[in-house]
């Protein structure tokens, strides 16, 4: 979704309120295939402020992920606070690496919700924080049921070691 942004310009000095369903079906990263759950949302508003446009707002929605741990997919809830600065001036945006250089008299609102969703993804991504994982033997889900696998905690470098004091 794009807005125009050419009568902020005019005015020098202006404010517009922005009020968006953002149309997204869902979206690839880290090889990951990431769902919308919930429609992802935004509210905020646009200023001009001399040389540049300030963006600021909050995204809402929820979004599907996989468990780092258990590879089951669970709902993740978001709630980003978004400040971002653009600018049509090239000298402006060389000076200050916080703005973001706009080409044109259009701001691509979904390319900018789409970058804050990424850069709020958990890193270590875990269905409840006390997720037990997989089994490293037989792969059973440890959140659901036991397994019955012996693990023999030795180092494969050190196996030899083992049978040293038989």
């Amino acid at each position: 979704m794009k807005i125009d942004v050419s009568d902020l310009k005019k005015k020098k000095s202006a404010h517009k309120t922005i009020d968006l369903d953002v149309e997204l079906d869902g979206f690839t990263y880290d090889y990951e295939y990431i769902r919308i759950v919930e429609p992802i949302q935004f509210r905020g508003q646009l200023d001009m402020l001399g040389e540049f446009f300030e963006l600021q707002g909050k995204i809402t929605g929820t979004i599907e992920l996989t468990c780092s741990r258990c590879l089951v997919k669970y709902p993740h809830e978001l709630n980003i606070e978004v400040d971002e600065k653009f600018s049509n001036d090239q000298e402006a945006v060389d000076k200050d690496d916080d703005i973001v250089f706009m080409d044109s008299d259009t701001l691509d609102i979904t390319e900018i919700v789409l970058g804050n969703i990424i850069l709020s993804l958990p890193i270590k991504r875990l269905c409840k924080e006390n997720c037990r994982g997989l089994c490293p033997i037989c792969g059973t889900d440890l959140n659901t049921s036991p397994c019955t696998c012996v693990a023999e905690d030795v180092d494969p470098r050190l196996a030899k070691l083992k049978d040293f004091f038989d």
